[in-house]
């Protein structure tokens, strides 16, 4: 549905976006990460046709940037961070504005209207007044007006900044059910964790660069192993973090804690309490957890709980843009 390759954008010595690329999926949620400023916003533009590539290729849904403009405006919905409201329109007024802009025909305007004020759950506000509306029914407001012209990619802005948790959560399952519609869809962030409940793959960009490309646990197990290099140097293989609680009937920890020191696949073991332990391992999370448990048993150990540690995602955001895994 959407493919960038090598895309680039200057504002004068300023570059937005240095040779970009990346692919998404018909049926995705594709979250687009990174701090402001780093290039997610000049993206978007540049494949809802509003902004022109210095260089480089966007194609949307089959068609090419630079030469089918016109085609790629009636298949995309472009929500900017920041909706422009209307004082004097209402709600239904705003709709009925848009979907004459975007020549939806006079005689199903009415049904195209109301089919997106029940979805984004604003039925009952169409009377209101744009400007009398909270933050929260306004994104969704927002999210309504995309919709009008039935665009089979959706590029979403930062849909979910400055809204209250509840809000937040709201606009979440509305995103979870366009995608369940078969529409593709981009959404910006540069919070991690607002996304990591819906999207299906993530892009996380720093300085017009993309660092890092694919799911959420593919994400994590390359900030794991980071966390693990910063501590000591590269080993060049898999690494992987084992949290251990031992049973307090288990033998003494120190023997423990020895016996899996002289196995030459694990990196370092940290002693966390009496019953508790870290191992690093040079292993795959995949192949880790079954030689741990295996070598722990076989030290004496009786094993309570046995897990990967936990990465926090603002922790994994940090270090997926300072470099730290570039």
């Amino acid at each position: 549905m959407i493919s960038t390759k090598n895309l680039t954008r200057r504002f004068g010595s300023l570059v937005a976006l240095d040779n970009l690329t990346l692919e998404i999926g018909p049926g995705e949620i594709f979250g687009f990460i990174g701090p402001n400023g780093a290039g997610k916003s000049t993206t978007m533009k540049i494949l809802a046709c509003l902004l022109k590539q210095d260089s480089g290729e966007a194609i949307v849904c089959g068609k090419n940037t630079r030469t089918d403009s016109d085609a790629i405006r009636r298949l995309v919905g472009y929500m900017p961070d920041f909706l422009g409201v209307y004082d004097d329109l209402t709600a239904d007024e705003y709709l009925q504005f848009f979907a004459a802009a975007f020549t939806v025909p006079r005689s199903r305007r009415r049904a195209v209207i109301d089919q997106v004020l029940e979805l984004t759950d604003l039925t009952d506000k169409k009377h209101a007044m744009v400007d009398s509306l909270s933050r929260g029914m306004q994104q969704r407001l927002g999210v309504a007006r995309v919709l009008i012209h039935e665009p089979q990619v959706l590029l979403l802005d930062e849909p979910a900044s400055g809204l209250d948790p509840r809000a937040r959560i709201e606009m979440r399952s509305l995103l979870i059910e366009l995608r369940k519609m078969g529409k593709c869809l981009m959404v910006s962030s540069h919070i991690l964790s607002e996304l990591a409940e819906m999207c299906t793959s993530i892009g996380i960009v720093e300085r017009g660069s993309l660092l890092f490309a694919g799911s959420i646990d593919d994400a994590f197990r390359k900030v794991r192993s980071a966390a693990l290099d910063a501590d000591g140097p590269s080993i060049g293989a898999a690494r992987e973090r084992i949290v251990v609680v031992l049973h307090p009937a288990s033998a003494a920890i120190d023997s423990i804690a020895a016996a899996l020191r002289r196995d030459s696949r694990v990196e370092s073991v940290a002693i966390e309490s009496p019953t508790s332990l870290n191992i690093d391992l040079r292993l795959s999370e995949r192949e880790g957890h079954a030689f741990a448990a295996d070598l722990l048993i076989a030290s004496g150990a009786r094993i309570h709980s046995l897990a990967p540690a936990e990465i926090n995602l603002e922790d994994a955001f940090l270090k997926l843009t300072t470099g730290a895994l570039q």
